[in-house]
Parts: C-alpha cells; structure tokens; sequence
C-alpha cells in the first residue's frame, strides 16, 4: 500500500508534467526565465572585465560601461513590462496596429539618416539616456506583421506570387532604409526572418529557389560594389596576412580564443582586452570570454542561447498545436532572429565568417538590443500564458 502510494502520481505532478507537452521536462517558461537571468549575469560579469582598459584610456570611471549596460537591464525589464501587462495580443495583431507600427518604425528609420554618424554609420537616435539603433525595433515589428499577414493572406501565400510581391513592398521600404544608414547585418536577419516564416507558412518551394537566388545575387552586388565590405570579406579570406590593418580585429580575436584553450586564462586576465581588440565588450565579447573563460565559458554562453532558443520553438509548438496560427509564428520568427543573432556573432568572433557588428543576444553590450530582446521574451511570455486560456472559436483571431 506504502510502495502503491509512492509510485502513483498525484493529479497535481501530472498536470506539472504534462502541461507543456513533454513529459518530465520543466516549462518553457521556467527555462526561459532562467536561462535569461543566468545570460543577463554574464554579460554584467564579462562587460565588466572586457570594458575597464578600454573606459580608463578615455578618462572614464572603471565600471562605467557596467553600469551602462545594468542600467539598459532595468529600462528593458521597465519597456518589457508594458506589452506583457497592458498589450492585448488581439490588439497587436489587428490591421490598423500592424500598420501604425510599420509607419512609426519607417519614420524613425528615416530621422536616424539625419542623426550624427557613428563610426560611419548613421543607425541611431539619440534619447539622451541611450543612443537607439531602430533596426532592432524593426526586426521586431517585421515579425509581428508578417506573422500576422502569412495569417489573414494564407491563400496567397501558399498559392502563386501574390503573397510574396504584396509583402515584398513592406520588406523593400525597410531594405532600402537600412541600406541607406548603412546596417546590412540587420538586413540579413530581417529578410533571413521574413523567409524563415513564409516558409513553415506554406510558400511553394519554387519561390524560395527563385527569390534566394535574387538575394543572392543582390548580396553580392552589395558585397563588391562598396569597398569596406569587400575589403572584410577579402580578409576574412586569410585573417593573418595583414594583422596591422585589416585582419586586425579578426586576427586578435582569434588569438584570444587560442590563449583560452579549454578552461581560459583566468577571470581578468585577458590580454587582448588592453586595448589590442577595440571595444571588446561589444561585438566581440566571446572572445574576451574564450580567452578568460576558455571552452567551457563560451560553451555555456552558447548553451544558454539555445536554451533560449529552444524555448521559443517550443512556446511557437505549443502554439501551432492549439491553432492559434499568429502567435506560433511570432515566437518562432523570435526564436530564428535569436539563432541568426548569435550563430552570426559567434561565428564572426570565431573567424568562420567576416567581421559584422551583430550583438549576441542578452550578452554583448549595447541598450537597443538589450532592450528589444527583453521586449521579445516578454513576448514569449505573453503568448505562453495566455495561449492555454484562449477558446477555440477564438484562436483564429491569434
């Protein structure tokens, strides 16, 4: 009776296991919460270490970037919180919220082509407390509005072109204005994103073939026709033929990840943070962590990803599985800007593609990503909640 009572499961325990759809595996709301919180740790960790040569050779105080990046944390937590208390997701998806979206993301993407340029570039706005990249706002609002079109033009979608040539206008308004500051990086993941959806939404095969060779060759015409992008991948080619000039962020990069071997220098210890890779607390954190940290550190920032990742995938399934179309589709297309972010940062870090200024998601230093990818988990959070409570007659409206 004893033995019978102990292996027999409560009603409670089989509802905790099962809830999610995987027996025996905590929720992807737990995983996420956690696997967020311990990436938000690092970055604060790693940013203080890569950050401090780099602020005292500009007479700034040692922990200056840290509080930076803490004080990004708390406005993102503050901006997260508004979608998941005080944004219905039956709103969010309604026509006239897409577009009033769209043309407030359009607009700020053309005053940040009259802001002052930054290393050459002209990507943000200037808020006084944080200068904004809008492309990161972007790659959110062209989720949500795809998400929803792929929905409500089902038809067209997975019959003929008129699916792709309708959203093809929206796509190309945004391609031209990023083109224009320039941030192709976050071109690739947008038009990355947009396909990724369009796909599991139904698109023929024949129009992915036909647009990804567009793409294509579009990219290599962008590629050889401005200089400093084929001078990149020219190096990218053989990162220690000129380690003085062009190779000089790639090749210090590498070295960092060679000293680290497998279980790094030591916390503080890195060499290639004092001033030899610039501004090592931004897109090239990981390699500030492999050499610090080793192979175990940059194993568990990967593995944090895609814990993150895969949370995401299983929110969109569980979404997909209770027919509410628009939210699966918005986690997942969160779910792929989380994978092209950091398998392209990792990647560039690690020299199997050339330099491109993309954050690794919760982790490298900056206010617009840190503050978008927070908006996106709350997101997450959102369609995970209130996915169980919708009814079914009302799940074609999500």
């Amino acid at each position: 009776m004893a033995l019978s009572s102990l292996f027999r499961s409560s009603p409670q325990s089989q509802q905790a296991s099962s809830s999610d759809g995987i027996l025996s595996m905590p929720s992807a709301r737990a995983i996420l919460l956690a696997s967020v919180g311990c990436m938000l740790v690092l970055s604060l960790l790693m940013v203080a270490s890569a950050s401090i040569p780099f602020a005292l050779s500009r007479g700034m105080t040692e922990l200056y970037f840290f509080r930076n990046q803490l004080l990004y944390m708390g406005i993102g937590l503050i901006a997260a919180a508004f979608p998941y208390y005080l944004v219905s997701l039956r709103t969010l998806y309604k026509t006239e919220t897409q577009f009033l979206l769209l043309a407030i993301t359009g607009g700020l993407l053309v005053l940040t082509l009259f802001g002052t340029p930054i290393n050459g570039s002209k990507r943000w706005l200037n808020l006084g407390f944080l200068n904004f990249q809008v492309a990161e706002l972007a790659k959110l609002v062209m989720i949500v509005f795809v998400s929803d079109f792929v929905v409500r033009r089902s038809f067209e979608v997975r019959n003929g072109w008129d699916g792709f040539l309708r959203i093809f206008l929206v796509v190309g308004m945004i391609t031209l204005l990023l083109l224009l500051q320039p941030d192709f990086g976050s071109l690739v993941v947008i038009v990355g994103t947009v396909f990724a959806i369009f796909y599991i939404a139904g698109a023929p095969y024949k129009q992915f073939l036909a647009l990804g060779g567009l793409v294509a060759g579009l990219a290599v015409l962008a590629v050889t026709l401005v200089q400093y992008r084929l001078v990149r991948v020219m190096s990218f080619l053989d990162p220690f033929d000129d380690v003085q000039d062009t190779d000089y962020q790639l090749a210090r990069s590498l070295i960092a990840f060679g000293r680290g071997q497998f279980t790094g220098v030591g916390y503080g210890e890195s060499v290639q943070k004092l001033s030899h890779l610039p501004e090592a607390h931004t897109d090239f954190l990981l390699a500030i962590t492999g050499e610090e940290l080793g192979f175990v550190g940059v194993a568990v920032v990967l593995l944090l990803e895609a814990l993150i990742i895969g949370s995401a995938m299983r929110i969109s399934y569980n979404a997909l599985k209770r027919r509410q179309m628009r939210m699966s589709y918005t986690a997942f297309g969160i779910g792929v800007v989380f994978i092209a972010q950091t398998i392209i940062n990792a990647a560039m870090n690690m020299g199997a593609i050339p330099t491109k200024g993309l954050t690794m998601p919760f982790f490298s230093y900056g206010g617009s990503s840190m503050l978008i990818s927070l908006v996106m988990v709350a997101l997450l959070l959102k369609i995970y909640k209130e996915s169980p409570e919708i009814e079914k007659s009302q799940c074609r409206y999500y």
